[in-house]
């Protein structure tokens, strides 16, 4: 399965780290972190990569181009002046999209079976399925509440105590998902996914390994000391 990359936004957090380059060429272990985020993709059979690109986005084409010499094929979508958010970025990209891909954010690293995930996800037939770890607010605030399969409130600004799930970084839309976002202009996927709660279509999935990202100066110290110890192995 494809898998789109969100890659647009301006990376504060990570200021004065990102001040001229974007967040997926942040350096960890002497590579940008994009490419760690290829191999792992690689790893999982995974090939096919479209790259939703914003914020000094030239800079991550510039370096990688077709994704040849890294084993991948990459495809680019750039948003422009204007950053369109999350879901308007895969709205943007949908003419270089298959009729059901992956969707992973570009300071994720995702220790799970994504094989095991896609067969989850055609087992029912839903237009969305949002991967989730019992989080307990451990790594990030929790912010998904699920009830049997399914994704029943998802929310990063109105937390409630019944909020034990975070949004693991891994979905999957049905391209026609993004029939519900509007076209040019700014569109998040928090909102999506509320029309896809209320419509009773955004499947959960748990995953039981914990996740690594670089989007804090904390967590980018974290995913350093794994990879580091891993590539000591």
């Amino acid at each position: 399965m494809q898998v789109a990359i969100l890659a647009g936004g301006l990376a504060t957090r990570l200021r004065p780290l990102t001040e001229n380059i974007p967040k997926p060429m942040v350096r960890v272990s002497g590579r940008p972190f994009l490419e760690h985020q290829l191999n792992l993709l690689k790893e999982n059979g995974i090939r096919d990569i479209v790259l939703c690109l914003g914020y000094l986005g030239k800079k991550v084409e510039s370096y990688f181009g077709d994704g040849t010499r890294f084993g991948v094929n990459l495809k680019y979508s750039f948003e422009g002046k204007q950053l369109l958010g999350t879901a308007g970025a895969l709205k943007n990209a949908q003419e270089l999209l298959e009729d059901e891909f992956f969707v992973m954010y570009c300071d994720s690293y995702l220790l799970l079976d994504f094989e095991a995930v896609v067969s989850y996800f055609k087992k029912h037939h839903k237009l969305a399925l949002m991967t989730v770890f019992k989080n307990h607010d451990r790594y990030e605030p929790s912010n998904v509440v699920v009830e049997g399969d399914l994704v029943r409130r998802y929310s990063k600004r109105e937390k409630t105590r019944d909020m034990v799930y975070i949004d693991y970084g891994l979905n999957i839309l049905r391209k026609e998902a993004l029939n519900l976002v509007p076209p040019h202009e700014p569109y998040s996927l928090e909102e999506l996914y509320a029309q896809l709660i209320d419509r009773q279509e955004l499947l959960a999935y748990e995953v039981q390994e914990r996740f690594y990202q670089i989007g804090s100066f904390e967590g980018l110290a974290e995913f350093e000391a794994f990879i580091s110890g891993r590539s000591a192995r």
